[in-house]
């Protein structure tokens, strides 16, 4: 499968063609700098264009018989793991990710193409009664239409799938667009692995582009009934925004600030495994880290003294390597971002027990500690390879330090009595928190999103059937109604 010339493409109406404008998004590899690809960016019209084709190809789509729709997922789950080490290098390539990474986000990209299977055939109408003799209430659930998807750089394949995968699934047509950073691996091969799985031309349309050549006009388009919106918190509130002043419904995933508690009974040894994973995983660019971990001070040294050792023990460099834990990260803006972070977190009075090299997109871990409260790190989104080490006295004031805080996405808490931990889950703002087990989960058929600045919404399960659905009452009257005049 070759991705650099034959993915660099927009995929409209089931053709493979360049974008009209003026302009190329460069695709860049994070780790060595080089060019992998350079795609003529889409424009208005044919963002107009991916839109009415998906809205042609749906009404047809939606008739299907729900049992054959669902083959198109099983066949696009063969091509996955027919293509596995293909995929495995080209998310290794365009991404920056480890090989750890690529085969826990190739792991959950099957999940979900079995899920979509299932999905095919949930939906279910209801009978409802009346206070009307001889009348008939039908509830159906239908496809709202078209959706619009736009997806984020740090797990492109997957978290582009978990919309685009049950929307189809649903009877949906969907028009992707996927972020600038990850235009292949989060887009066109997506509708490559459609394409070979059977899905009929139109129903999945990709556009690459930018706001800087489309503006708004994926989301303020009239096809499109929902828009589902993964990326940070401060876009997220621009989407829903448009999205409201055309009436349309949302699923926002944003971002998240998430607290690994460790509780003075827990297994340390377990909970510094956890904690590490949690931080580091792809570089800590994922939205469920464990940007904060908070220690009680009753184990707050030995702890500690773990946890920075096994940090120590990571080793940083190139991706491609299987020995490596951390690669880059998707471009050095981003380090940059990161490394401005260290640093005025240092200048604010915060301790670096590690304090990593920066080298173009590569970062070393850096562990901090002493946070004066009122630092800026405390309460934003760190995504990249630093955590925060907070120590804190008894379970109400891990609580309050847990909560205090925009976002509510994820947690966890490591105790030796579960439901200990289950008390204290439950009071903290999240919309998901994991009992003896890292921040980083995601399962299908389980209600996923989070509160506050976290989003709007839920994907998996029964909540993906709401967001992608819409319900339509059809009454019928067996006899004749009376009517007052």
């Amino acid at each position: 499968m070759s991705y650099s010339s034959e993915l660099a493409l927009q995929y409209i109406d089931g053709q493979w063609k360049p974008g009209s404008g003026s302009w190329e998004i460069i695709d860049f590899n994070p780790y060595n700098g080089e060019k992998i690809a350079s795609i003529t960016v889409a424009t208005v019209d044919e963002v107009d264009q991916a839109y009415r084709a998906a809205e042609r190809a749906q009404k047809e789509w939606a008739q299907v018989n729900p049992y054959a729709r669902r083959l198109v997922f099983e066949r696009a789950l063969r091509v996955v793991e027919d293509r596995e080490r293909e995929i495995t290098e080209i998310i290794i390539e365009e991404l920056g990710g480890t090989h750890v990474k690529a085969g826990f986000e190739l792991a959950l990209t099957k999940d979900m193409f079995r899920e979509a299977m299932q999905l095919s055939l949930r939906p279910e109408g209801r009978i409802l009664p009346s206070p009307v003799d001889g009348k008939e209430n039908r509830l159906y659930r239908l496809p709202v239409g078209v959706i619009g998807v736009i997806s984020p750089f740090n797990f492109p394949l997957f978290l582009s799938l978990k919309s685009v995968a049950p929307a189809l699934a649903l009877g949906n047509g969907v028009v992707l667009k996927p972020h600038q950073n990850t235009p292949i691996v989060g887009g066109t091969l997506i509708a490559r692995i459609l394409e070979e799985a059977g899905l009929p031309a139109g129903l999945l349309n990709v556009v690459i582009t930018d706001i800087a050549e489309i503006g708004d006009a994926l989301i303020e388009h009239p096809v499109p009934k929902v828009i589902s919106f993964t990326g940070s918190d401060k876009v997220g509130r621009h989407v829903a925004q448009v999205a409201a002043g055309h009436f349309k419904r949302t699923v926002l995933e944003l971002g998240g600030n998430s607290a690994l508690i460790v509780l003075d009974d827990a297994d340390l040894d377990y909970a510094v495994d956890a904690a590490v994973f949690s931080r580091f995983a792809h570089q800590g660019q994922v939205c469920m880290a464990a940007n904060r971990v908070l220690v009680d001070r009753k184990v707050e040294k030995e702890f500690t003294e773990r946890f920075v050792a096994k940090i120590r023990s990571l080793r940083v460099g190139d991706p491609q390597d299987p020995t490596t834990h951390i690669g880059p990260l998707i471009n050095p803006n981003q380090a940059d971002a990161i490394e401005a972070q260290i640093t005025q977190a240092i200048d604010d009075g915060a301790t670096a027990l590690l304090r990593g090299r920066t080298e173009g997109t590569l970062m070393e871990p850096s562990v901090l500690t002493g946070v004066p409260e009122d630092a800026p790190i405390l309460s934003t989104e760190i995504f990249g390879p630093v955590v925060l080490v907070i120590p804190f006295d008894g379970e109400d004031e891990a609580v309050r330090i847990a909560n205090d805080t925009p976002f509510g996405l994820s947690g966890a808490v490591h105790t030796g009595d579960v439901e200990r931990g289950v008390r204290v889950a439950q009071r903290i703002d999240t919309g998901m928190i994991h009992i003896n087990d890292g921040t980083i989960a995601d399962e299908p058929i389980v209600a996923f999103g989070g509160e506050k600045a976290s989003g709007v919404g839920r994907l998996g399960g029964e909540s993906t059937i709401e967001a992608f659905t819409t319900l339509k009452w059809i009454s019928v009257q067996h006899g004749r109604s009376a009517f007052p005049f």
